[in-house]
This record gives C-alpha cells, structure tokens and sequence, in this order.
C-alpha cells in the first residue's frame, strides 16, 4: 500500500509542479506582453514627438523668414516716409498717381480708345460685336454725309 500511496503522491506532486511551472510560464508570458506593449508605446511616443519637433523646427524657421521680410519693409517703408516728408513729394504724387490739380489749375483727362477695343477682344462673341460697330460706324458716316449734303 505504501507504493500505491507513494505513486499516488508521486502523481499528485508531478501536477502541483506542472500547475505552478504553468502558472510561472503563463504569468512569464504575460509579462513580456506587457513589457512589449510598453516599449512599442514608448517607441511610438518618441517617433510622434520627433515628427512634432521636426515640424514646430520648420515653423520657427518660416516664422523667422517673415520676420525678416516684415523688419526689412518696415524699414523701406520708414525710408518712404522720409523722402515724402516734403511738400514736393507729396504734390508730385498727387498730381500723377491720384490725377490731382492745384488750386488754379484745370485737370483733362484723355480716355484712350484703344483700351476699349481690348477689352470688346475678350469677349466671347467678339465678332459679333464688331460687325455691329463696323455696321454703327458705317450709318453713322452715311446719316453724317447725308445731313452734310443737304
């Protein structure tokens, strides 16, 4: 009976050691899952915040062109204000580009025609509207002889 019995807890030691080397293999694995949920977490992390700082580098760097650009035509522009400080400058400019008189003075402005021809070419239908200016032109010369005549 002693052999029975030693077989018989022999088995029952064998499955207790195989229930805790399964419990260690099992809580073994588990382990490494989480520690390679966590190192591919980090990893992730550390490529996102990269990219990030990659970007934001590129923003200060165009932020730093503009500023440039901005201190450079503030400083053309300060330029500007100083050389039409005086009253010469300042009539100059209103007498060309704003189309200003003086005083005493009387302004003409002659329209140029062949600036309304360019535009009638851009029409869609421009043959259309030439043949009726040419058709225009045409009675206008032929009432205008007519009344001359008589």
């Amino acid at each position: 009976m002693t052999s029975v019995n030693y077989m018989n807890l022999k088995s029952r030691v064998q499955k207790q050691q195989k229930k805790k080397i399964r419990k260690i293999k099992f809580y073994h694995s588990f382990l490494t899952i989480v520690l390679l949920l966590c190192v591919f977490q980090i990893s992730y992390s550390a490529l996102l915040n990269l990219a990030k700082i990659v970007a934001y580098q590129a923003k200060i760097i165009k932020a730093q062109e503009l500023k440039a650009q901005a201190q450079h035509r503030n400083e053309n522009l300060k330029g500007e204000v100083q050389n039409f400080s005086s009253m010469y400058k300042v009539e100059s400019i209103a007498r060309n580009n704003l189309k200003m008189a003086a005083k005493d003075e009387i302004l003409i402005i002659i329209n140029q025609p062949a600036h309304a021809e360019k535009k009638i070419d851009t029409l869609p239908d421009n043959k259309v509207i030439r043949f009726l200016e040419n058709f225009a032109q045409k009675f206008i010369t032929d009432t205008g002889q007519e009344q001359n005549q008589q």
